[in-house]
């Protein structure tokens, strides 16, 4: 470190010299992408569009946005929302794709609706804890009856890195989502790669929950 360099109490230095803060604001995950900062984005796509489903999306980062109708090659509209003021939503020509340029925070139900399925990977383990109530309730006001919400975690020693991505242990999903819903664990795997070495950890398992509504009478099983 230079001398002369004062690290704010609460923030450490990141592997690329800047000031890092384990909670992260809008403004730093804008920051990461504007300065290529992005380890946790993953070079291959989940293919769910290509299986013939509608997609909806919400990223903060108009970068990342832009960049994904680039990299697919995909022509799209882009608008404004109603009753978002400063949002925008950008959607494929053929009306499959539409991602919102957005806090999450700020999306409802009142402005897509509610789904049929949920892919979260790489959300709440980015989330910043204080807000992860504040986010499940979001969550699962956007499940439509029978929704399946598939839920990618990590669990890690967090003495060892902080985050994020953060450590959400299975109990921590239970405190979470098991007053309004059923919680099946359906695959934990071993995710370690020299990247998590580089962290200091030693162990590094991927989990993925299957999510279901109490409310739902048969919310039926997800194979895998």
């Amino acid at each position: 470190m230079s001398a002369g360099v004062a690290i704010p109490e609460g923030k450490r230095l990141n592997k690329y010299g800047d000031l890092e803060n384990t909670e992260l604001t809008v403004e730093d995950w804008m920051t990461r992408w504007e300065k290529k900062h992005i380890g946790f984005h993953k070079g291959e796509i989940h293919e769910f569009a290509d299986q013939g489903h509608t997609v909806v999306g919400v990223e903060a980062c108009k970068i990342a946005i832009k960049e994904f109708f680039a990299e697919q090659n995909l022509s799209h509209t882009q608008e404004s929302v109603p009753g978002m003021p400063g949002s925008e939503v950008f959607k494929s020509c053929d009306g499959r794709i539409s991602l919102f340029n957005c806090n999450v925070f700020d999306f409802s139900s009142a402005i897509a609706g509610k789904f049929d399925g949920i892919w979260d990977r790489g959300s709440l383990v980015a989330i910043n804890p204080p807000d992860r109530k504040h986010y499940v309730k979001l969550m699962t006001t956007l499940m439509a009856k029978g929704c399946h919400y598939l839920l990618d975690t990590f669990t890690y020693d967090q003495d060892r890195y902080a985050g994020p991505p953060f450590s959400i242990p299975k109990l921590a999903i239970e405190d979470l989502y098991g007053q309004s819903c059923n919680i099946q664990l359906i695959q934990s795997s071993d995710a370690l790669t020299d990247r998590q070495r580089l962290w200091g950890l030693d162990s590094f398992i991927e989990q993925i929950y299957q999510i279901t509504l109490k409310t739902d009478t048969d919310p039926g099983a997800l194979t895998h």
